[in-house]
């Protein structure tokens, strides 16, 4: 072992591909010790092998069994929601420190920009989705400014870049999703859409933002939108608003549509457009939808390694 800290990797898909390359090349302080999957065959193991990486398709089990095992102190979980569960409990009585790439929820949601920092001790972080990733922080950088009491995202990503396990949780997306734009964006009631795009070539990730507002400076939910863009964009380079942050008055018909127990004081409707394209570390630079997630994941494991090294100096 290096001074780095060692992280094992669970998932040998497009994710957990993308991220062992991510981190292979460009973290300063993180170790790939082990690479975890269940296909012998899959295309992720064979490249952590020829990276000098050990690898198992064991799964979890396999992994607590290898002797590399003991210089792992994250575990970067990308296979599924179900699978993390089963995987969270074979963990557990082993105290390493779970970040979560898939929909289940078990640890607190965290989206870096937002509230990485008050979440670092926490046994199990939850990434949410790729598409709260792109669009949580708007949410958010609009709630810091006004009430937001509707907001809806739209998450549109490249067929060809959504593999077995992101089409297993669906479901899990648009529920974890729509409540972590309510209890980490500050909406009072959020709501996620998923498209998966089959235009060849593929399409980049794109997503859209409405928020619902009222009363409020549009200069300073612009500047706040601006700032929380370029927040995300220092560990996601390809992360951008692709036109200007746009102001519509909606009549109080809409709002009690969508706000049928409690429209509350709301004239505005908030559109902000956004693309993500990815680095290309795995699949091309439409994955945007794996670059923000991977990346997400990579910076909390940073923060998480930060503090690890500081306590052990």
């Amino acid at each position: 072992m290096t001074d780095r800290v060692g992280v094992a990797i669970v998932g040998s898909g497009n994710i957990g591909t993308d991220l062992l390359i991510k981190i292979k090349r460009t973290s300063p302080n993180l170790e790939v010790i082990a690479m975890v999957g269940i296909d012998p065959a899959s295309d992720g193991l064979a490249r952590a092998s020829r990276m000098k990486v050990a690898t198992t398709s064991d799964g979890v089990a396999g992994l607590i069994e290898m002797a590399q095992f003991k210089d792992v102190q994250i575990v970067l979980d990308a296979t599924s929601a179900a699978a993390h569960e089963a995987n969270a409990r074979l963990l557990a009585p082993h105290g390493r420190r779970l970040v979560d790439l898939t929909p289940a929820a078990l640890g607190p949601y965290v989206i870096p920009p937002v509230n990485l920092e008050e979440h670092l001790d926490a046994p199990n972080i939850n990434m949410v989705t790729c598409g709260g990733q792109a669009t949580i922080p708007v949410v958010a950088a609009i709630s810091q400014v006004t009430d937001v009491p509707y907001a809806e995202i739209v998450a549109s990503v490249a067929s060809r870049s959504a593999g077995p396990g992101t089409r297993a949780n669906i479901d899990e997306f648009t529920e974890t999703t729509a409540r972590a734009i309510e209890s980490v964006g500050g909406a009072r009631r959020g709501k996620a859409i998923i498209i998966l795009n089959p235009a060849e070539p593929p399409l980049i990730m794109r997503d859209t933002v409405f928020c619902l507002i009222g009363g409020a400076d549009h200069d300073k939910v612009r500047a706040s939108i601006e700032r929380m863009v370029a927040e995300v964009a220092a560990y996601v380079p390809g992360y951008r608003l692709v036109q200007e942050v746009q102001f519509t008055p909606i009549e109080a018909g809409e709002a009690r549509t969508l706000l049928p127990d409690r429209p509350g004081p709301v004239d505005t409707k908030v559109s902000v457009f956004l693309e993500v394209e990815g680095a290309a570390h795995y699949l091309p630079a439409y994955a945007g939808n794996l670059d923000i997630m991977t990346s997400a994941a990579q910076r909390v494991a940073e923060r998480i390694a930060e503090r690890v090294t500081r306590r052990a100096a």
